[in-house]
This record gives structure tokens, sequence and C-alpha cells, in this order.
């Protein structure tokens, strides 16, 4: 018998209503992250992977709205429950290092306290016995001195430090999925690995399933099990990471990873992405989003069509693969 995925997302739509009009994010996204499992998510700026996981955390912005879609987890449906049975879950089961953690901390509370928080608020702990914890926690993440920085502000730290504080908050009550979105945005290549290692290095411990959220396709081959592409709300592909490096089968794949930079390409020899993603406010949108971009592209295109099977755990949503 297979084991139970720890998050299961099943045909997630979202839409944004803005005064330019309504905006369909994401349409019919499926993913699966199994237990102890490490899923990234990479596309283009505007593709829907954090859309993705801030709908699935229950953060949408107010003007964001699920239209469908569920996401099983713990076998609950995050989409379905209250907002205090959610809020319960966040931080205790479900965690989240954001994008920039210089504005993720709380700019007026020293770093150990806003660690104290999370433990007394979902890791049972008491107000004694929290800032110890929280020091623990900094010295967890190899934060040097932890005692002395644990009274710091985050404007006192370098990014690379504040960056491991969100970890230490984000894992400070060992949560069974964690979604890390661009975590190493604005970091040096050194500090990159390091923050990799350690989140690796924090999920094996615990068994932890972990969502990567990343433009940077050499870190997701490195450091994830599998790599999910996401193009204009989409899932166009999915698959390990060494088959996807090794046989990308989607265009648009192909087309991100001749314009990834390895470590002994030119930049004469990148490729760029033609054209743009399109305007999500159109009524008229193709079946597939990326069919006015591709050069594959047949009349058949404009039919609708799912993710199908074209190796082993290769996903991949294409009338005419490569």
């Amino acid at each position: 018998m297979t084991a139970a995925p720890a998050l299961k997302v099943e045909n997630l739509s979202v839409e944004f209503r803005t005064r330019a009009g309504v905006v369909r994010v994401l349409e019919a996204v499926d993913l699966e992250v199994g237990k102890g499992e490490t899923v990234a998510l990479v596309g283009e700026s505007g593709s829907g992977k954090s859309v993705t996981a801030f709908a699935t955390m229950g953060i949408l912005d107010p003007a964001g709205r699920v239209t469908s879609g569920s996401a099983m987890f713990g076998g609950a449906d995050l989409l379905a429950l209250p907002e205090r049975e959610l809020a319960e879950l966040r931080g205790r089961e479900l965690s989240m290092i954001f994008q920039n953690p210089r504005t993720a901390l709380n700019p007026i509370r020293r770093v150990g306290q806003q660690i104290a928080d999370v433990l007394v608020r979902h890791g049972g702990a008491t107000r004694a016995q929290a800032p110890q914890a929280a020091i623990e926690m900094l010295r967890r993440v190899r934060i040097p001195d932890p005692e002395r920085r644990a009274r710091a502000y985050p404007f006192e730290l370098s990014g690379g430090m504040c960056q491991r504080v969100m970890i230490a908050i984000a894992l400070a009550c060992r949560p069974s999925l964690l979604i890390a979105d661009e975590p190493t945005t604005g970091l040096d290549v050194t500090t990159q690995a390091v923050i990799m290692d350690l989140i690796g290095e924090l999920a094996r411990e615990s068994g932890m399933a972990t969502v990567f959220i990343t433009h940077d396709l050499a870190l997701a081959a490195e450091y994830c099990d599998r790599i999910v592409v996401m193009h204009a709300g989409h899932i166009v592909e999915s698959a390990p990471s060494a088959q996807l490096f090794a046989g990308a089968r989607h265009p648009y794949t192909a087309r991100l990873l001749a314009a990834t930079p390895g470590e002994t390409d030119s930049l004469q020899g990148l490729q760029s992405i033609p054209g743009n993603l399109p305007d999500l406010r159109r009524t008229d949108l193709p079946a597939c989003r990326y069919s006015e971009r591709c050069e594959r592209r047949k009349p058949e295109c404009v039919s609708p069509l799912a993710l199908a099977k074209v190796g082993e755990r290769h996903l991949v949503a294409c009338r005419f693969p490569l």
C-alpha cells in the first residue's frame, strides 16, 4: 500500500479581483508532496508558485479567492477548515519561510522573543521556558553566540542571519510540512548553500515534507527530490530532478533549462524564452497557456488537456511533448 502524501492539492483554482478585472491566477492545479520529500516549484515570476503556497496556507490577500479545489493535509481539507482551526495548524504542523526575512520579522521585537512567541503559542512552552528554548533553536540553526543574538533586533543582523532566524521560527515546533518561498533570495552563493544545507538537514532529521519555491533551477536540482514546473497558473511538468534535467518533455521546461546558466556556459550560449506570460484577465485564455509562445503549437492545442504520464513518476501537460 502506498503511504498517504503529506500534502495533496487537487483542482486548485484561485482568482483575484482587481480594478482592472478578474485575474485567474491558478487553474486546476494538482500538487502532491510525500512525507519526507522535498519538492521544488519552479517557473517565471507570475507563474503562480507563491499563490499556490499562500492559498494552501490560508493566507491569500483579501482580494484573492479560492474558486475550487482541495488541499488534504493530515486527513483535513485545509481549504475548508474554519480560520480558527487553520490558525492552530499554522506554526505547529504547517510552517512557512517567507521570501524576505527583513519584512517578515517584527522590526521592534527581539528575535529571541519572536521565536519564544511561537513556542508558547504552538509548542506548549511556558513563558519561563520559552526564552531558553528560543536560544536552543538559534543554536540549532547554527547562529554563533545565540545568547547574545537572541537579544538582537532584526536590523542588527545580516540578511543570512535573519533568514536563519526565520528558519528557527518556522521549525520551532517541528512541523510536518514546510513551505520555503524563495528562502535564498538576495543571499550570496555561499550563504545560499549554507541555508539550503540547513533546511535539508533539519528536514531529514524530522521526516518533514518540504515545498521549495524558487527561480533557481540549479538549487532545485541539487537539493530537491522532484521538480514541478509552473507556467501562468498551470502545472505543465513534474518529474524527479535528475529525470527532468536529463530529458524535459514540455517545451516550456526545455526553454527554462536552456535559459539557466551552467558552470561552463558563457552568457552568449544562454537562450531567452520568447514572448511573455499571457494576460490572465483575458476571457479567451487558451487551454494551454503556453501555446501562444510555443514553437510546437498546432491546431489541436486549443482543446483541454491534463497532466499525462510519460515516464516513471514523470507527468507532462502537452499535446506534443518533446
